[in-house]
């Protein structure tokens, strides 16, 4: 409150003073306890945003601080795993070559974390990012002393095969000048081996082509099938649709009696071999060693006694007209030979 002016107060004596007068003090009082009670708002309001501003400081204070910790100790975590890494390269190009790489993914991750300490709010994933690049630094060293741990027991065992290598080359020399000999032993019966070869080869030959079981009275037959299953001669081409071959073997006293084959070679009128394989075709092996493709084989029991055999080829096509030559091997030789001629 306003203390009241001794000049103004009434002195002895003096008159009372009138009602208008004590109203203005009055009011004068309430104003003033406004404008008091406004003052202590507003100081209250300005402690408490200065409280307020205080906090906020020592909290960004405290990160600051925070981001800087932090940012040295990846600094010093960073150029140490450097330096360690650095002091492993050695001889080894494919261990050097590796630490390189893992140098760069360092760097990669020491740029991902600065780019986190230089946003605000990030603070929990750089700790995490820095304890991640711990585990790295970690996980490259032993990578490389496992590798340089492998390397020293690789070199060991080069030492080990170089020494065994020279015992060996040792051995091998004395082996050499054995084998020198022994091959020389080897081709001289190689060679003799040959020449028994030959006259072995030489010897069957002359046993198959004697014990070949030649053919006679061969027949070549042009026939159609009628209706009833049963088949016609015909001579002529368009008229035909088969080619029977007939034949009578003859005996040879060379010959073992068993199981033989004939292989029969039809020859069209330009020289062609007709031969289907899903009707039996092929090729055999001659006695000159030459492949020769033929129509039809034709097995059978030889017992020593001539046989009368048959075939028929039945190739699902017209037949040109000219001449059919027809070829008959046994044992890899030509054992007859017979043709027909087609109108």
């Amino acid at each position: 409150m306003i203390p009241p002016n001794p000049s103004s107060a009434p002195g002895p004596g003096a008159p009372m003073s009138s009602p208008d007068s004590g109203n203005s003090r009055q009011r004068l009082v309430a104003i003033t306890s406004v404008i008091i009670v406004a003052l202590l708002g507003v100081n209250a309001f300005l402690l408490i945003n200065k409280f307020k501003k205080d906090r906020e400081n020592t909290e960004l204070s405290s990160q600051l601080d925070e981001k800087e910790t932090l940012r040295a100790d990846l600094e010093k975590q960073y150029y140490d795993a450097l330096s360690q890494l650095e002091q492993m390269k050695g001889s080894n190009e494919e261990l050097n070559s590796l630490i390189e790489s893992q140098k760069d993914e360092l760097a990669t991750q020491k740029a991902k974390i600065d780019q986190l300490l230089a946003n605000k709010g990030s603070l929990d994933k750089a700790r995490s990012e820095i304890k991640k690049l711990n585990g790295q630094v970690e996980q490259y060293l032993a990578e490389i002393n496992q590798l340089r741990l492998e390397n020293q027991e690789l070199g060991d065992q080069n030492r080990q095969l170089s020494e065994e290598r020279q015992v060996l080359t040792t051995d091998l020399e004395a082996q050499r000048m054995t084998n020198e000999q022994l091959e020389a032993a080897k081709a001289a019966l190689a060679s003799e081996k040959e020449t028994v070869e030959k006259e072995r080869t030489f010897l069957a030959k002359k046993v198959d082509r004697a014990s070949m079981i030649s053919v006679q009275s061969i027949e070549v037959t042009g026939l159609k099938r009628r209706s009833d299953g049963k088949s016609t001669k015909k001579n002529y081409a368009d008229n035909i649709d088969q080619l029977q071959v007939c034949f009578k073997t003859t005996a040879n006293e060379v010959a073992e009696n068993g199981k033989e084959v004939y292989y029969i070679r039809i020859l069209s009128p330009l020289g062609e071999t007709l031969a289907v394989e899903e009707l039996g075709s092929g090729s055999f092996t001659a006695a000159s060693n030459e492949q020769i493709r033929f129509t039809q084989s034709k097995e059978f029991n030889y017992n020593g006694t001539p046989e009368q055999i048959c075939s028929v080829w039945s190739p699902n096509q017209p037949f040109s007209k000219g001449k059919y030559e027809v070829e008959i091997f046994n044992k890899g030789y030509l054992a007859g030979k017979g043709s027909v001629v087609l109108k």
